[in-house]
């Protein structure tokens, strides 16, 4: 069976075909990547890449979605699309469909990857376990947590959670500057105020201030940038600093979700710091849980490789509820 499967975030809508094959793989032709701002409306960035497919495409949709999905009507934060799920089947010409938030698609490819598409970071050296509850978190825009639960027979099950606003705890004096900072915009600081990509910008600052440092204002990407690349030796302290603070909650988010199967990083940032976290101190913080500290150190931590797990979870997601 074929399907078009769709990621939708604020920025890019990213659109591909799957297909199912008869032994159960899961494969996707090339993406393509369409601007929303280059678009009215979700249907005539679908109708742009149908006319770029041909003029034809499978009557089948998943769609992978930036925020919440329940309700009438799903209305994005960065983008003024919105998309009403009982006109979509009308809209888009297909007979069914399926929508999950973006970070329940990763989970499901978390699920269905192989365990040549995992990065190991820390723990038990092998695959991940094959039963048991899994984290799934990863930083971008915002920080997007979801969890599943292998089953024995080979089935799972995935939720979407809003684990990206629990509440941020400081553990050394640096990170109580990083609050004292955030505190005076936010009554309430969550930890993807601190564990995102635009939170490099605060904790560059603050690094800067600590040390009495007049920098210049920068943009996140400007400061990923430099840091990744060396060129900036206080944006290089701030990414160390972000993969201690990442470490540290992805490690509440286990504890709190029970992944003592497996913990496993996403994400387009998650990717790029691959050759950060092995690195850091992300290890040793996510360890650091007091009287838990041997039951953190027997979680296996992976950072997912495949290169659309958006695109490719939403198809399977879209497979587990309608089969074939």
């Amino acid at each position: 069976m074929e399907l078009v499967t769709v990621d939708i975030g604020g920025t890019h809508a990213r659109f591909a075909i799957a297909t199912k094959g008869e032994d159960g793989t899961l494969t996707m032709d090339e993406p393509i990547t369409l601007h929303t701002e280059d678009h009215a409306s979700f249907q005539t960035a679908w109708e742009d890449y149908r006319e770029r497919k041909g003029g034809t495409l499978p009557d089948a949709v998943a769609m992978a979605i930036a925020g919440p999905v329940g309700g009438e009507v799903i209305r994005f934060t960065n983008n003024p699309w919105i998309i009403r799920p009982a006109l979509v089947e009308s809209k888009l010409g297909v007979s069914r469909f399926t929508i999950v938030n973006d970070f329940e698609a990763v989970a499901h490819a978390v699920a269905r990857a192989g365990d040549d598409e995992f990065l190991h970071l820390t723990g038990p050296e092998g695959p991940l376990k094959p039963t048991g509850r899994l984290s799934v978190m990863g930083p971008g825009t915002g920080l997007g947590v979801a969890h599943l639960f292998r089953e024995p027979d080979g089935t799972y099950r995935v939720s979407a959670t809003e684990g990206g606003h629990i509440d941020f705890a400081p553990l050394d004096p640096i990170e109580d500057a990083i609050l004292a900072r955030l505190r005076k915009r936010h009554n309430r600081v969550s930890v993807e105020r601190v564990v995102s990509g635009p939170a490099i910008v605060d904790i560059y600052a603050t690094l800067a201030a600590l040390e009495g440092r007049a920098v210049k204002e920068q943009d996140d990407i400007s400061i990923w940038k430099a840091g990744m690349e060396g060129t900036d030796s206080l944006a290089a302290a701030a990414i160390d600093r972000f993969c201690l603070s990442l470490g540290a909650v992805a490690g509440d988010i286990a504890l709190a979700q029970g992944g003592f199967s497996g913990v496993v990083i996403a994400g387009g940032l998650g990717y790029r710091l691959r050759e950060h976290l092995p690195n850091s101190g992300f290890a040793e913080r996510f360890r650091a849980k007091g009287r838990f500290e041997n039951l953190m150190a027997g979680i296996p931590v992976k950072l997912i490789t495949h290169p659309q797990p958006g695109l490719f979870g939403a198809a399977a997601a879209f497979i587990q509820s309608h089969g074939d």
